[in-house]
């Protein structure tokens, strides 16, 4: 029997469809072949533009800028002082008069709320910025020297890092006392091991690379090779991890004051407003609440902040 020849597939007309017209030829010589189609930007600039361009990150960014100027400045314009008592005053909840209310020893809220701001964002900035001071340093000789140097430093953070946070910071407030630097200090001795393991793998990620290679052979000397040539390429990195770590330190700063190891009287924070109004929060609940928020949204601000930079900076995500 005869086999009938398989059936052929049409040719798509796609193709035949394209003429000259649908193509756009640039000339050889002309200012169309040099027009920049889209100009060049610097990697901050562009970390400016991917920001500015996100919302959550403008709106955390502006809670945070309106809490710090309050902080600055409420408190020098209200008629109260946060450390004077009035006992006629006592406990009594937010009016016209007194927009927080009055504590226990008719204090104005208002005023003290603002000025604890102060104290609390302080601690923050600097609970986030001293350990990655010593972090640098001690995570620097490590990964640049290596050999016996790095194996002690890393073998005193690992049995350092085994020890509960809980007993060095109860141990450190015990010995430093309370106050703002006391607990700066504290957190600086418990969060610089990690900052240090970090710098320490970003040294060792740079230190063999062509351009401190050279530095080296110019003869720059250690220092200057970390701080001039390998720092600058993880500022980025670094600029997130502060950020990340301020809500930390703000916290810390409310948890070691709550349980009355942080700042004491006169001097006030959002820790120890939260602590005093834990104990009349069955009578004036308004003095849990106001500070207690004022934690709340300035921890989240900071997160969400952290959170649009660290994408902001990813070189991963640039376009």
């Amino acid at each position: 029997m005869k086999q009938k020849p398989a059936a052929v597939t049409a040719a798509p007309e796609t193709a035949a469809a394209l003429t000259d017209a649908d193509f756009q030829f640039i000339p050889r010589e002309g200012k169309a072949a040099d027009q920049v189609v889209r100009p060049s930007v610097s990697y901050w600039a562009d970390v400016f533009r991917r920001i500015r361009q996100d919302k959550v990150a403008m709106a955390s960014l502006a809670v945070i800028a309106i809490i710090a100027l309050m902080a600055i400045f409420a408190p020098m314009f209200s008629p109260y002082d946060y450390s004077t008592n009035d006992l006629s005053a006592i406990n009594q909840p937010p009016s016209a008069e007194h927009w927080f209310g009055t504590d226990q020893l008719g204090r104005d809220l208002w005023a003290r709320v603002w000025v604890g701001a102060r104290v609390s964002l302080l601690i923050g900035l600097g609970g986030a910025i001293a350990p990655q001071i010593v972090g640098i340093f001690i995570g620097g000789i490590s990964g640049y020297f290596g050999g016996w140097v790095d194996m002690v430093i890393m073998r005193v953070i690992d049995v350092g890092l085994c020890i509960p946070e809980l007993v060095y910071v109860t141990l450190m407030m015990l010995l430093l006392g309370s106050g703002p630097a006391a607990i700066i200090a504290t957190i600086a001795m418990v969060g610089w091991m990690g900052a240090a393991r970090f710098i320490r793998g970003r040294i060792l990620q740079f230190k063999n690379r062509e351009f401190v290679l050279a530095a080296k052979a110019q003869g720059a000397g250690p220092m200057r090779q970390i701080f001039r040539y390998i720092l600058p390429n993880i500022l980025g990195q670094q600029v997130v991890s502060i950020t990340a770590a301020i809500p930390g330190a703000i916290f810390m700063e409310a948890y070691l004051s709550f349980i009355g190891l942080g700042i004491k009287s006169p001097m006030t924070s959002w820790g120890q407003l939260s602590q005093i109004g834990s104990s009349l929060f069955r009578t004036s609940p308004y003095q849990l609440w106001i500070p207690g928020a004022f934690i709340s949204i300035t921890i989240l601000a900071f997160y969400l902040f952290g959170n649009s930079l660290r994408d902001a900076l990813d070189p991963h995500l640039r376009d």
